[in-house]
């Protein structure tokens, strides 16, 4: 038997009526309410809580299994691979934009991920969507895959690369936020050890 200080704790949650409200949810929405009239008083805070509850009642989110752990050299070597692909996705598109008389071709390339958890796609794809030159066409979390378009893909090779490229953003993710579980996943689906 584990004892009390062992167990996870339940999230702090407000009821209203048959709704549940997140309360940490609901301070990330104060917080931003804050932000937006760039001052904080009664007013701002009490009407932030107001808006806060009725987004949150109107639009009720599912529950988010919040095991993220955060290990911080990955973090660090994810953040500064990512700026590295920014600079040199930012060159590409200039390239291409650059390039009069020639039509850059692109591709929809599909990418199912390796891993199981809704937080390390939806890290993918934040950490996907900041790259120039690629958009984030659909993402279907029931086979967690992603649909990507990639400006440059002119045949099957590139199409590859690209798949490659968002399989790696994904290990790196992966490894800086997920749990051991979603890093097991990864190594069983073949992912290796200090991905690019």
């Amino acid at each position: 038997m584990t004892a009390p200080s062992d167990r996870p704790r339940p999230p702090a949650r407000l009821r209203v009526g048959r709704r549940a409200v997140h309360l940490p949810t609901l301070g990330v929405l104060v917080v931003v309410w804050a932000m937006l009239y760039d001052e904080v008083s009664a007013g701002v805070l009490l009407s932030g809580v107001l808006v806060g509850l009725a987004v949150l009642l109107a639009f009720p989110m599912p529950a988010v299994d919040s095991t993220l752990r955060l290990r911080p050299w990955a973090c660090v070597r994810l953040l500064a691979r990512t700026a590295v692909d920014i600079v040199l996705a930012s060159a590409r598109v200039l390239r291409y934009t650059f390039a009069f008389g020639r039509v850059p071709h692109s591709s929809v390339i599909r990418v199912p991920l390796r891993t199981r958890s809704d937080l390390m796609l939806t890290g993918t794809a934040v950490a996907l969507s900041v790259v120039p030159g690629s958009v984030l066409v659909e993402v279907r979390y029931a086979t967690r895959t992603l649909f990507v378009h990639v400006l440059g893909a002119a045949n099957a090779a590139a199409a590859d690369a690209a798949r490659a490229d968002v399989l790696r953003l994904e290990e790196r993710v992966v490894r800086a936020f997920g749990t051991r579980e979603d890093i097991r996943l990864l190594e069983a689906a073949g992912g290796e050890r200090g991905a690019r």
